[in-house]
């Protein structure tokens, strides 16, 4: 399968790099093609320009590689932390500019944009790892888990993907070396069940 990893997370020494590295070689040693996008080392331009959103418009080339890997991929791992219970700006502006009409859904002829859009990904599978210093339960309390809205209803099920995980890992600030060992160990189970090893017969 092609599966295509995107990671935002500004330090290199995060628990998010360690999350995206281990999916990656898991992934890898699935047997499965990956595509890895590590946003900020890639200086990812997230600012969507004056007319780009125009469906016949003509892209960057980075812009046009990520829309060409992201229609291809059998699958989506996103690796973000939790930032104002929001994805980091990095990450929103790749999906301003990736995730666009005629890559990632459409409209059906007659609505100028006012309709539920029809989603064209052929990505079957999509998992979202976050990491958190807010303990769950405040976040479901207090907050209502914007997250989930914003990755399961408002990006994901509109663009056609069909079978979504999320998993928060937290709280990262008092967590020890054990617990995100363990985490990493989860997060290989995630990937691992969404997207299984390939067979070689």
């Amino acid at each position: 399968m092609k599966l295509s990893i995107i990671l935002a997370h500004p330090d290199k020494t995060s628990f998010n790099h360690a999350l995206a590295a281990r999916v990656v070689n898991t992934l890898k040693q699935a047997g499965h093609a990956i595509r890895f996008h590590d946003l900020y080392k890639e200086r990812f331009d997230s600012h969507l320009p004056a007319g780009e959103a125009g469906r016949e418009t003509t892209l960057p080339p980075a812009i046009r590689r990520h829309c060409r890997e992201i229609a291809e991929a059998d699958g989506i791992v996103v690796v973000h932390p939790n930032w104002w219970g929001a994805p980091p700006a990095i990450l929103k502006g790749w999906v301003d500019r990736v995730l666009r009409a005629g890559v990632a859904y459409r409209f059906v002829e007659g609505d100028m944009g006012e309709g539920v859009p029809e989603g064209l990904l052929k990505a079957r599978a999509a998992i979202v790892l976050n990491t958190s210093n807010t303990r769950a339960e405040r976040e479901f309390r207090i907050f209502g888990d914007p997250l989930q809205r914003i990755w399961k209803d408002c990006i994901f099920a509109l663009c056609g993907v069909r079978l979504f995980r999320r998993r928060m890992f937290g709280v990262m600030v008092t967590s020890t070396v054990r617990q995100r060992e363990a985490w990493l160990r989860e997060a290989e189970r995630l990937v691992l069940k969404a997207f299984p090893p390939c067979r070689t017969d």
